[in-house]
């Protein structure tokens, strides 16, 4: 019998080392060495051999896809799930993994389909409770308890399944290796004989895999290498929102984001994101500013809140919460130098509403509107939005797409929009579009609104065409 060798592995970039290491020369993690037994596959698999084939020659057909009934999942997937795609679902421990799994478990049963899933942090009991608590059934939703990756293989191939679900990536282990479940090792060995055993038979597997402190998946990233597709579900701690976005993806765009609300019966699709966002803001209120955003191909209203207070230390405090933390140094900096606001004492905190993120360039003018608007203490307009990159001269500079962003706003019931002057389009009606050149003409527009002049009506180009 082979005793195998003693190795020290890192746990978080997987770098093998004959001896301890207080330093990871891969990584430059520090005291991530953790010593492993090693031992050699006494039976390797081999996999059907392959042979060349001409390009030309392939089918042109379009993968099918497994769609579900859930839009804001086959939203994110980029139309639904691919046949013998490996997806990756990573989150924070309690996050809704789970839930979300089970729910589409449920519904790919519901429609017909065969669905085998292999819990290995929960038993069959409680994997009854929380389905009885979300209402579903669970015709055609068999429940496999099983950590050994072995037998789940040797169960995959008797079922026949249409999907398979594992839960989690973490609990699973293989025999052939003597590190313990949850290590780098058994992490990677397990996910690639899955994503073999995926592309063979044909058949889509979703794995979720929590994420550490850090924000890696499972410890190391070496997932997101593996799979096709990775996703994220995020989430305030506080909020009952949960974003599912895509971070990977083999078959379709990164861009796209699927919102959801938790709720008594688990995570509900949300119909209409930007009334959901907005259904809470305060009318007239102070250091509040909305911005359409764009999340994939889907434009989202979103309110920016600012607030400036006279700081106590030497050097003044900035906090960003949803938005990038050098995005705001550098919109701070231009309303000091450009617009002449006194920032230098002042403590500035930006938060985005509803745990979103917001990184965009035309988010710059929603967010410098709303921290002149603490400061000074004047309300902006409650049927104003802002579009708009800030440049370092103080310019304002067109974004992309605003036809989407406009039309977003207008059946939300928002009257005015603040944009570039030198953009081109055409408003929908019953919405006037403001041009303004510079930050500081914006500031004067937006926190004066009967000051303002050069407005055009909807229908009408706005600035110069």
């Amino acid at each position: 019998m082979d005793k195998g060798r003693k190795v020290f592995i890192c746990q978080q970039c997987g770098r093998e080392s004959i001896k301890w290491l207080g330093r990871c020369p891969e990584c430059e993690g520090w005291n991530t060495f953790v010593e492993r037994v090693v031992r050699a596959l006494t039976s390797p698999s081999r996999l059907p051999s392959s042979v060349p084939q001409e390009l030309s020659r392939l089918s042109s057909e379009e993968t099918p896809r497994l769609t579900v009934s859930c839009a804001e999942f086959n939203r994110v997937l980029g139309g639904g799930i691919v046949t013998g795609s490996l997806v990756l679902i990573g989150g924070d421990p309690g996050i809704g993994k789970s839930t979300l799994l089970l729910q589409v478990s449920a519904m790919v049963a519901q429609d017909g389909g065969r669905v085998l899933y292999v819990s290995g942090e929960e038993s069959l009991q409680q994997v009854k409770l929380r389905a009885n608590r979300l209402g579903l059934g669970g015709e055609r939703l068999y429940i496999l308890p099983e950590t050994n990756l072995g037998v789940i293989l040797e169960q995959l191939e008797g079922a026949s399944p249409n999907l398979v679900v594992i839960d989690s990536i973490q609990t699973v282990y293989l025999d052939e290796l003597g590190s313990a479940p949850g290590s780098v090792g058994q992490i990677r060995e397990c996910t690639m004989k899955l994503m073999q055993w995926a592309k063979i038979a044909g058949i889509p597997i979703l794995i979720s895999g929590h994420v550490t402190k850090d924000g890696a998946i499972a410890g190391p990233r070496v997932l997101e290498h593996i799979v096709d597709v990775v996703l994220y579900l995020e989430g305030e701690p506080f909020s009952a929102y949960r974003l599912l976005r895509g971070v990977k993806n083999r078959f379709g765009s990164t861009n796209e984001v699927g919102i959801f609300e938790m709720m008594g019966q688990g995570l509900v699709e949300v119909d209409n994101p930007s009334e959901a966002f907005l259904s809470q803001r305060a009318k007239e209120a102070v250091g509040s500013a909305v911005v359409p955003a764009l999340e994939g191909t889907r434009p989202l209203l979103v309110e920016i809140q600012a607030l400036t207070s006279t700081t106590s230390f030497s050097f003044p405090r900035r906090t960003a919460n949803g938005i990038d933390f050098n995005r705001l140094l550098l919109i701070t900096a231009v309303l000091t130098k450009r617009a002449g606001l006194a920032l230098g004492s002042q403590d500035i905190m930006v938060n985005v509403v509803g745990g979103l993120k917001v990184n965009e360039p035309a988010a710059d003018l929603g967010i410098a509107l709303a921290i002149a608007s603490s400061l000074r203490g004047a309300a902006i307009d409650s049927n104003l939005v802002a579009i708009g990159e800030l440049g370092l001269s103080g310019e304002l500079r067109a974004v992309p797409h605003l036809d989407r962003r406009i039309s977003e706003a207008a059946k939300l019931g928002f009257k005015r929009c603040l944009l570039p002057k030198l953009t081109k389009g055409v408003a929908p009606q019953g919405i006037e579009l403001i041009g303004v050149d510079s930050v500081r003409e914006a500031l004067r527009a937006a926190l004066a609104p009967d000051k303002q002049s050069g407005g055009r009506k909807g229908g009408d180009k706005t600035g110069a065409t």
